[in-house]
């Protein structure tokens, strides 16, 4: 199982890290699962960037995206230089989703799996508030009655995703909903 990033109908794919070399390459952190399909020359990136940002309502173009080290370094259209490529580092790059995208089996982008109501044994038990992506695996962040609870996203724990519905079924293991009695000894 797997959760997408998105808001609304702009995915969230990536972050740009650190400038690479001295003609403007920039190291960039994948929120994707598919960069072959997200970063293909001459795709177009909004960027998520602070109001002060020289690039704030800008858009980038990317030329190429190489792999270095195992690590993706892109090449944008006017960002020739080092330095140029320095003032666009921490930014959050978007770009729209196609409408003919055929869905991922599985798969679900955040904004359909935040505000699903979590069902457990039939009854609600709270709803889904966010998606956490960890490296290991993504969790459910879960707005209970009692709290935040961080549900592991994956098809034991989470076995049904109904977007239709506006449901999610949970079997979790003991305690993760409740508390457990101490044993007495």
């Amino acid at each position: 199982m797997a959760a997408k990033k998105a808001a609304g109908t702009q995915l969230r794919v990536g972050r740009l890290t650190k400038a690479h070399g001295l003609k403007g390459a920039i190291k960039l952190e994948l929120y994707t699962d598919a960069p072959e399909r997200r970063f293909v020359p001459g795709a177009v990136f909004t960027l998520q960037v602070p109001t002060s940002s020289p690039w704030h309502g800008k858009t980038l173009e990317l030329a190429e995206l190489k792999w270095f080290n195992s690590h993706p370094v892109a090449f944008f259209k006017d960002v020739d230089d080092r330095t140029t490529a320095e003032t666009l580092i921490k930014a959050i790059l978007w770009i729209e989703q196609d409408p003919a995208e055929a869905p991922e089996e599985d798969a679900w982008f955040d904004h359909q799996l935040v505000g699903l109501s979590v069902l457990r044994d039939g009854q609600s038990v709270g709803t889904v508030a966010r998606v956490e992506h960890l490296p290991a695996q993504d969790l459910l962040a879960v707005t209970t009655p009692n709290g935040e609870i961080l549900v592991p996203f994956v098809k034991a724990i989470v076995p049904t995703v109904d977007i239709a519905a506006g449901t999610l079924t949970v079997t979790p293991p003991l305690g993760l909903f409740e508390d457990l009695p101490d044993d007495e000894v």
